[in-house]
């Protein structure tokens, strides 16, 4: 049994097979994987809230009787009156399209509990950042600047959340790596 337990050494003594220790964390670098969480945590919630919201209609952005659950169809009354700019006329002809509906509920619930529970970070990040972007050129030139705006943001931090693996603290990231699917589809991470 205590052969099985002892590592393999070549012949000048060195363990060809051992990963090496990771270097042992600084302050500095627990301080950024805490805050990386905590910002993947909350613009979790921002795109889980703003799927329930629609889903429910809680009377922030979507009243009762415009919830998707009563009828409603979520991307009907921003894409159809709330569009500006060079794209509003593409936007304006999907407006309510079960279609649409379906794809923007869908990328809401999966990029937010993507986000909350730490997994499929790189698939999240992809698909939130194209739904941002979309949301961006909804309404060009954007209110507060010519150029940028909050989803140009949050799809900057999306691209950092997946490539940091910020679903590895307070999230089940290390888990998920760890699953058949994803060793055979790393994409998946």
């Amino acid at each position: 049994m205590t052969a099985l337990l002892t590592p393999r050494t070549t012949p000048n003594g060195h363990q060809p097979f051992a990963r090496p220790a990771p270097p042992p964390q600084t302050a500095r670098a627990r301080a950024t994987r805490f805050v990386l969480a905590g910002l993947r945590i909350a613009l979790g919630w921002v795109f889980l809230w703003a799927f329930l919201d629609k889903l429910f209609g809680l009377g922030h952005e979507t009243k009762a009787e415009a919830a998707w659950i009563n009828g409603g169809r979520p991307t009907l009354g921003f894409l159809k009156f709330g569009t500006e700019g060079p794209f509003a006329g593409l936007y304006q002809a999907i407006a309510g399209a079960t279609w649409a509906d379906w794809l923007f509920m869908t990328g809401l619930a999966g990029v937010g509990v993507a986000l909350v529970a730490g997994i499929g970070l790189r698939a999240a990040a992809t698909a939130g950042g194209l739904l941002l972007v979309l949301m961006w050129t909804a309404v060009l030139p954007p209110a507060n600047n010519p150029i940028i705006d909050d989803h140009l943001i949050y799809a900057g931090l999306l691209a950092v959340l997946a490539l940091t693996d910020a679903g590895d603290t307070f999230g089940f990231g290390k888990a998920w790596a760890r699953t058949a699917i994803v060793r055979r589809m790393p994409f998946l991470r």
